[in-house]
């Protein structure tokens, strides 16, 4: 059941997004049609890839309820804690406009909307909103949206805001099950636990993230690919399985095109096990007949998972191919946005796919020249290698598990000590730069830290990690990884070369460069994908590797057991308790639907305001379901030029349509009628944290006034009657 319940997630959104992109695209993103095609391709994959299973997982049936009930909690609690952020004001609002965008339209871009033709002082565009070749493109990859329109189409805004806690607890399950086909069953409900009380796991449980996702689609990729090498021995579904592994892994990249980076391994093992595949056959020239007639048996294959590179790589470039299809066709302006640090991620990428294919070709030819050497020295032809090892270590290389080990932890160590070696700067040039180095300075200055934007503070990685998991965790996923990476060296452990590979290079890039607004808990956020539960598995493994060693040493390892499961659970609570029970911006649904029905249906909304135009106009747009742009606001100023305004609003009129007007004050509107507030919100946000980890929730004000502009004169009052 664990096994099953583990790998259903990861099989259904796949299902579902890769269904929901062609409809999508063609503009058939409807609830019917997703419900036959979606929900038929994701009951399809999931029959196919747990049909026949195999024992994967040494669960017993408490295992198997204590991390179901930890998911069922972690999803009720954050359910019942769920954030409302539906004002764009940062990425969770975009992903939920979007969304609703989505449910209610089925299909991109969006359009303008009627206000009488062009301007200069229109303004289409609004935070997380691109205006791009006569039409609004929104800013991110689409895989989260689509999966977050089902709670739309189920329950309306309340049912799209439940989506994030229910993904939540499905990541939950998708996490527990890799780390019991990992370190074992027994200690998937200590890594659950660990992982659901983690306040980034919280964070991004509550609204809508795409890391959720993408948790469930990388983890959901290393259990297939885990169950394909059971099915292997089995002798059942293993390539099939393996197929849809590659698949589950690329299609992050439709959840999150910074995926790639993640999936970069999974490129280069597939390419391992193509290369294992070509050379563990037979030798070319076999040996003669023995005396007497008789033929020799074949030698059995030395490297069986080799059979599923082919179908690995396959499914990874379909996943891929619709996540950089959906970027191009949906998602362009984003793309050129990121092209800063997204050309050299293609580029390593590139040269990623290059080396594989050389080493692929070349690997009969490289063992054919090399194979009688190392038989020599090790003794090899003892016999074919077992399944889980990759053959004995040349004895010419005797300190290359040693040294491996050895560069892990001087790795970790590297991080521990960048602070007092870098300080991390960015220049603004871009003016995306320059909002970002304003809004470091604002929160320094509510932080009492000297003001600097150009600070990002990234030399602090780790301790970000530390912060939210505590020393334990990172000392024991350290340790783990030590002896993982040692037991590689030596050719053993095969299980582990892909899943340790992800954890690995996504960890140490990341931790290098988080590339995100630094102020926490926002930052966390880049975290939660692989680098925390990448961390709490490889803990938890660690712990059993002490455990063993105990063992045979023969000491009692229960009291140890014990208390290492509270290092590893206790820092991340503290940490967490500061800000688990206070959810943040609540009632802006309620006060959204207020203000929408405030506003006619036959409005054409014009903002005046800056603030209120970066909030609120994709929001009246898509969620109010009328027409919205904002007018430009002259340089140095926040409210819009009366003489743009006016002629705006006639314009509005003569194409039959009211105009109403939007700004954040009242007297900013009282010039052109009077003015009602719509909508009054006190509420509550997140911190905004830089050199330490939150602990608590700032305030939040929001206000919106509307006016319906009167005609003055006899012109114009002609005007508003033909209009």
């Amino acid at each position: 059941m664990l096994a099953v319940c583990s790998a259903v997630p990861a099989l259904a959104l796949a299902g579902w997004l890769l269904a929901g992109l062609p409809l999508l695209l063609l503009g058939w993103f409807r609830p019917l049609p997703m419900a036959l095609l979606g929900g038929g391709t994701a009951v399809v994959l999931c029959w196919w890839g747990l049909r026949r299973l195999p024992e994967t997982v040494d669960a017993l049936a408490s295992h198997t309820a204590a991390v179901i009930g930890i998911a069922l909690g972690s999803g009720l609690f954050n359910g019942f804690l769920r954030a409302e952020q539906l004002f764009v004001r940062r990425d969770p609002a975009t992903y939920a406009q979007y969304a609703i965008w989505l449910a209610r339209h089925g299909s991109l871009p969006i359009p303008y909307g009627d206000f009488g033709g062009p301007d200069p002082a229109l303004r289409f565009d609004s935070m997380g909103f691109y205006d791009f070749h006569g039409a609004i493109v929104p800013q991110f990859m689409p895989g989260p949206p689509m999966l977050d329109a089902v709670g739309y189409w189920l329950g309306g805004v309340p049912g799209l805001l439940l989506v994030p806690p229910v993904l939540g607890a499905l990541a939950v399950l998708v996490f527990a099950g890799t780390v019991a086909r990992l370190a074992g069953g027994r200690w998937a409900p200590l890594a659950a636990l660990v992982f659901a009380v983690s306040m980034p796991i919280i964070y991004t449980s509550r609204t809508t993230f795409s890391e959720m996702p993408s948790l469930i689609l990388l983890f959901g990729g290393m259990a297939l690919l885990l169950d394909a090498r059971h099915r292997l021995r089995a002798g059942h579904g293993a390539l099939l399985v393996a197929g849809l592994a590659g698949l589950v892994f690329g299609l992050a990249l439709l959840v999150r095109i910074d995926g790639l980076r993640d999936v970069l391994p999974v490129l280069a093992y597939a390419g391992l096990l193509i290369a294992l595949r070509r050379i563990s056959g037979p030798p070319p020239e076999s040996p003669p007949p023995a005396a007497g007639g008789a033929a020799r048996p074949e030698p059995a294959r030395r490297f069986p998972d080799g059979r599923l590179g082919v179908p690995l790589l396959a499914g990874l470039a379909l996943g891929g191919f619709c996540g950089f299809a959906a970027c191009y066709l949906l998602a362009r302006p984003y793309l050129e946005y990121l092209s800063g640090s997204l050309l050299p991620l293609l580029a390593i990428c590139a040269v990623v796919v290059l080396v594989t294919v050389a080493g692929t070709a070349l690997a009969p030819r490289i063992t054919l020249r090399i194979a009688p050497r190392i038989a020599a020295r090790t003794g090899s032809g003892r016999g074919p290698a077992s399944p889980g090892r990759l053959g004995r270590a040349p004895r010419w290389l005797p300190g290359m598990p040693g040294s491996a080990a050895a560069l892990v932890v001087l790795v970790v160590a590297g991080l521990a000590v960048r602070p007092w070696l870098q300080t991390v700067r960015r220049v603004a040039v871009t003016p995306e730069d320059l909002l970002t180095a304003d809004f470091i300075q604002q929160v320094q200055r509510a932080n009492h830290l000297p003001v600097d934007g150009t600070r990002l503070y990234y030399e602090h990685s780790l301790y970000w990690v530390i912060w939210y998991v505590g020393v334990p965790v990172v000392v024991l996923a350290t340790l783990a990884a030590a002896v993982l990476v040692g037991r590689l060296a030596r050719g053993r452990g095969l299980a582990w070369l892909l899943p340790l590979a992800i954890i690995g290079w996504t960890t140490a890039t990341t931790l290098w460069r988080p590339a995100i607004t630094p102020d926490h808990p926002f930052a966390a956020r880049r975290l939660v994908p692989v680098v925390i539960p990448g961390l709490i598995l490889l803990a938890v493994f660690g712990l059993r590797w002490l455990r063993d060693r105990l063992g045979r040493a023969g000491y009692g390892s229960r009291l140890a057991v014990a208390a290492g499961a509270l290092l590893l659970v206790v820092p991340p609570v503290v940490t967490s308790i500061g800000t688990a029970f206070s959810p943040v911006e609540r009632g802006e649904a309620a006060a959204v639907a207020r203000m929408c029905a405030a506003i006619p249906r036959d409005a054409s909304v014009l903002i005046v305001e800056r603030v209120t135009g970066d909030r609120f106009t994709q929001l009246v747009r898509g969620q109010c379901g009328v027409p919205a742009a904002r007018i430009r606001n002259p340089k140095g100023s926040s409210v819009a030029l009366e003489t743009d305004v006016r002629r705006l609003i006639d314009r509005v009129r003569a194409t039959g349509r009211r105009p109403v007007l939007l700004a954040a004050e009242q007297p900013q509107l009282m010039r052109y009628g009077k003015a009602t507030q719509v909508l009054r919100l006190r509420t509550h946000q997140d911190e905004r944290s830089l050199a330490g980890p939150p602990d608590a929730v700032w305030s939040l004000a929001a206000d919106v006034w509307m006016a319906i502009p009167v005609c003055h004169g006899r012109w114009r009052e002609m005007s508003c009657l033909s209009g």
